[in-house]
């Protein structure tokens, strides 16, 4: 492991050799091509697709969502595993048909186990798409071979070591716009990638030297998914020590706005989607008469005076959706987490040393669903 201005943890090679491994994951996915559109191509307009994970892998369906749905032209719903387990009703409708997607970085998590088999015993027409960092786990072996199901295993070094899902995140998000024929192109976006990675460890580090106890990060979209996964990784890298905290930009007024204090900054996804973006420029501003243009960090394309003097950090490009772009932006939250936990003294491949919250999760018990319950 090399050293990237932010140490040399797992946790530092994994966000840095992301652009490596994007090429790997196109690679890994049309070998697959012929089971992937074997499985997919055939469903009717009268299946669900439900994408599913959780935590980061949940996230990962937020982010390519809607870039599924323009391209598919029909709903695309997300729906944790989390909450698949705990209310099976909500994804098993009636004798409608679903096309299930799983994200799992090991795939051994209880849930992402127990929600692939509640929708197989409930839904009369199950398909399932499994895409996964580790052709090992228990979610790749279940369901390798399975009829009307395809595992889309990707590279190893997309199976991430450290304790938070970075390379892993991307990975998948980009196999799953793949698997569903979006065009993307990933020597670009491989490219943009690259060059945000060569200054992101001088940017992330003036972050964390401003010593915030509170990151915000906005988006519109699939950009509001992308949040999500930037707040995530602030509070896993930090042990909750910098809280943070997740909303789209137009939502954030609604009450979540209470959160701003003089110890927080904030981040705004500027979506690539002209409509969206013009939303996002507003709270910007907005936010830096709150916070003052130190403490507001736009990232996309822009001029510091268009978003009310706010900093900007530079990512360029379009790549076809703003679901695309995400993979490329979330570099930025994913370094300024690293760079916040190593200011804290913290190890970033291991926050939790006591085991309080672990890689894989611990001590969940999958009840048994029977009939009659509701």
């Amino acid at each position: 492991m090399g050293e990237r201005g932010l140490g040399s943890s797992w946790t530092a090679e994994e966000i840095w050799h992301q652009p490596v491994t994007w090429p790997r994951v196109a690679e890994a996915v049309e070998r697959s091509r012929p089971l992937v559109d074997g499985l997919v191509g055939p469903v009717d307009a009268r299946t669900r697709i439900v994408l599913t994970g959780a935590g980061t892998s949940a996230f990962i369906g937020e982010v390519v969502a809607p870039a599924l749905a323009r391209h598919l032209g029909r709903p695309v719903e997300t729906l944790p595993t989390t909450e698949i387990v705990a209310d099976p009703g909500t994804a098993a409708i009636g004798d409608q048909p679903v096309l299930l997607v799983s994200f799992a970085r090991s795939g051994n998590s209880p849930e992402s186990l127990a929600a692939a088999e509640l929708l197989h015993r409930l839904t009369p027409d199950l398909r399932h798409l499994v895409i996964t960092c580790d052709a090992s786990g228990e979610l790749a072996q279940r369901w390798a071979g399975a009829e009307n199901a395809v595992v889309v295993a990707l590279p190893e070094e997309t199976n991430d070591r450290g304790f938070a899902m970075t390379s892993s995140f991307t990975g998948m998000a980009l196999a799953a716009l793949l698997a569903f024929g979006l065009d993307v192109d990933v020597e670009a976006l491989a490219g943009e990638a690259t060059a945000v990675l060569a200054e992101a460890a001088d940017r992330a580090s003036a972050i964390a030297g401003a010593k915030p106890e509170r990151l915000v990060y906005l988006g519109s979209g699939a950009l509001r998914g992308l949040a999500r996964e930037a707040a995530l990784k602030s509070l896993e890298l930090t042990r909750g020590e910098v809280v943070g905290i997740a909303e789209s930009s137009l939502a954030f007024r609604h009450g979540p706005k209470s959160v701003l204090d003089d110890r927080t900054i904030a981040f705004v996804f500027l979506s690539t989607d002209p409509y969206a973006r013009s939303y996002d420029v507003d709270i910007a501003r907005e936010l830096v008469q709150s916070l003052g243009a130190d403490r507001v960090v736009v990232v996309g394309e822009a001029d510091s005076a268009e978003c009310g003097g706010a900093q900007v950090w530079p990512v360029r490009g379009a790549f076809g959706s703003p679901s695309a772009w995400a993979l490329v932006a979330v570099i930025t939250a994913q370094t300024t987490a690293l760079a916040c936990s190593l200011a804290l003294d913290l190890t970033p491949d291991n926050p939790f040393p006591g085991g309080e919250v672990n890689r894989v999760v611990r001590g969940v018990v999958i009840h048994e669903f029977g009939e009659g319950v509701s």
